[in-house]
């Protein structure tokens, strides 16, 4: 077995994604049919990225650049080397470098897990020290890797990559679980299709006996625990840290103290990223502005609570200060045995969905267990 000493540029193109118009955020540029890339993306994708929170118009792309499908993307700025290969066609910002192989050189995967075996730890040291934890090209450039052939590289990415095919597998079936449950939400309690709803009476828009109420009116308790500073999280911990990702998992952490155990489900809300998420595990907070709520009433469950909230448009709530937009919308408050019928059919839904989680938890440790020891040579291919 043969690994030599590579830079990346022996290996493919690399190159640093464009963004040239001033001011960045000018609204001419966004809204359009383009995906538009951001470090944020790159964080949270796993192996491929599939997923993007912007997009850019004709104007946005005129500025920048369409990077094809294979191109492995690796942050230079905010998250440092982390990386993801597009699974999409999409645009990115110069935070984001551009890797494209050379195909009798290197495999993206393979250098993907590279960068998640050795690289960022590296990389943290390389930029120890300046006042914005940065990463340059030049710097990028300069440093150099073991890697074997191609076909080696090909076998040990398809070994690792198993691990994150079932990942993603497991993340699709989530996806589709809980749009099963926004679906039977909306038909009973947005388009009003629910049980019986053919002998029902309508009045003012909604079903006669039913109410509407503020979203103030229903919550118990709006409670902001205790923050744990990104600084304090662990590789691996025996308490799971919520963060404003999207899978809400930040870090660990050993802080007993911390633990928000409450012996049922909350709702989480993330303030700068506006996400809501339905949370039934004992957690410690590492987001800003987390917020844990409650309904008042019995009768009306957790689980109908984060559906209801999860329908309303939140577009318009940021930041904390912002928290009165969603305690003054309306939701439907219908009859106890509707909401009996309405959580019986959802919380297992929501079980299935906490056990694939839990068995992402687990291939993320098994493949981690793995990945540096195939990556030094250690395990044979």
């Amino acid at each position: 077995m043969s690994w030599k000493l590579k830079s990346l540029d022996q290996l493919g193109y690399i190159s640093r994604g464009r963004s040239r118009h001033r001011p960045r955020d000018a609204a001419h540029l966004y809204n359009g049919p383009y995906p538009f890339v951001q470090t944020g993306d790159v964080k949270h994708a796993g192996l491929y990225l599939t997923k993007y929170s912007q997009t850019y118009s004709e104007e946005g792309l005129a500025q920048s650049r369409l990077w094809e499908i294979g191109t492995l993307c690796i942050t230079i700025a905010a998250n440092i080397a982390d990386t993801a290969v597009l699974a999409i066609d999409a645009c990115f910002p110069d935070s984001v470098i551009g890797f494209i192989p050379e195909k009798d050189k290197a495999d993206a995967r393979f250098v993907k897990y590279l960068f998640d075996a050795h690289l960022q730890r590296r990389y943290k040291k390389f930029t120890q020290g300046a006042a914005q934890d940065n990463l340059s090209q030049g710097k990028l450039l300069s440093l150099q890797f073991p890697v074997p052939d191609i076909h080696e590289q090909i076998e040990i990415a398809d070994k690792i990559s198993a691990y994150d095919d079932l990942i993603d597998n497991n993340r699709r079936r989530i996806q589709l679980l809980e749009q099963a449950a926004r679906l039977l939400y909306k038909e009973w309690f947005v388009h009003l299709r629910f049980p019986g709803h053919e002998h029902a009476t309508i009045t003012d828009g909604v079903p006669e006996r039913w109410e509407k109420k503020q979203v103030k009116e229903i919550l118990g308790r709006v409670k902001r625990p205790r923050k744990i500073k990104k600084s304090e999280f662990l590789d691996e911990g025996p308490i799971p840290c919520v963060d404003q990702s999207r899978d809400f998992i930040g870090g660990y952490t050993d802080d007993e103290e911390a633990v928000v155990d409450i012996g049922q489900p909350v709702i989480v809300f993330g303030d700068h990223t506006r996400i809501l998420k339905f949370v039934d595990f004992p957690f410690a907070c590492g987001a800003d502005g987390t917020q844990l709520i409650v309904s008042n009433e019995e009768a009306l469950s957790q689980e109908f609570l984060y559906f209801a909230l999860d329908s309303i448009d939140l577009s318009n709530y940021f930041y904390a200060r912002h928290f009165k937009f969603l305690k003054d919308q309306h939701i439907p408050r219908p009859l106890n045995k509707l909401l009996s019928h309405f959580t019986d059919n959802t919380r297992p839904i929501l079980k299935q969905i906490k056990l694939l989680r839990n068995q992402c938890h687990c291939l993320s440790q098994a493949r981690d267990l793995i990945l540096p020891r195939l990556m030094n040579g250690e395990v044979p291919v």
